[in-house]
This record gives C-alpha cells, structure tokens and sequence, in this order.
C-alpha cells in the first residue's frame, strides 16, 4: 500500500512540470501580444497608447525612479530621440488567477537632438493583473544591460 502510494506521488510529481509549462506558454503568448502593442505604441511615439496597456495606478520603474503618469513619461523618452522599440518575452509566471509576472528583454534606438545614435539594451521585469479578461500591465521595471567585465 505504502509503495503505490509513493509511486502515485511521484507520478503526480513528474506531471506538474509539464502543466506548468503548457499554462506558462500559454500565458507567455498572452505576454508576446501586450508586448507587441506596448513595441507598436512605442513606434508610432504614442505615449497614450503605451499607458492604455496599464491598469489604474500602473507604474514604472527606470534608473530615474517611479513614474505613475506613464504617457508623460514616455513623452520624454519620445522627446529624448528615442523611436524605436524590440521587445522579447523570456519567461512569464502565474503568480494567481489574477496576478502574473513576466520578463525579457528591450532594445530602443533613435537619434539625439544632435543627430547623434541612442542605442540602449535593457532587461525589463513586469507585474500583470487579469482585468475583464485582459491582462493589464500594473507595473513594469526596465533598466539597461550592464557592460560587459573587462
């Protein structure tokens, strides 16, 4: 008795993973299209478009601190020269039925007021909440790759 019992646990064990994976790639699909409309929103320097992909009270987080009023912020990244915007989804957890984090990377690009190249690579982290049937970005954090050691 004592061994199917171990044997059913273990079972039950070695499938979890594959269920997980199967609901997390499916909520990283989920996360590749949030993403694609921030990137389209991003590209088109639509700093509202980027903020109707939050949920009230959404924030976010860059090496110049906390930002609630997110199409201001993005008006001056926008105003900066900034222009462009490749976004890639790495991974994405349920967090609850509601709630999810994801993570990935950015590359913006665009040209100064001197004409002069910006090309920056980050690394993002988001938190997600499921709002209608939507998932609605609540708060993301983004700040550059580190250079690399010498």
């Amino acid at each position: 008795m004592r061994t199917s019992s171990t044997l059913y646990l273990f079972i039950a064990l070695l499938a979890m993973p594959a269920t997980a994976t199967a609901g997390d790639e499916s909520l990283k699909q989920q996360f590749e299209k949030v993403a694609a409309a921030y990137a389209d929103s991003f590209n088109k320097q639509n700093g509202a478009g980027i903020a109707a992909l939050y949920a009230p009270g959404g924030m976010v987080v860059n090496a110049t601190g906390s930002h609630t009023d997110v199409a201001q912020t993005y008006e001056g990244i926008f105003k900066a020269g900034f222009n462009h915007n490749e976004i890639t989804v790495d991974e994405a957890l349920p967090l609850g039925a509601d709630t999810a984090i994801a993570t990935g990377e950015y590359h913006i690009t665009g040209k100064n007021q001197n004409g002069e190249p910006l090309d920056v690579v980050g690394r993002w982290t988001g938190a997600y909440v499921n709002q209608g049937g939507n998932w609605k970005i609540r708060m993301v954090s983004a700040f550059p790759k580190a250079p690399p050691a010498k």
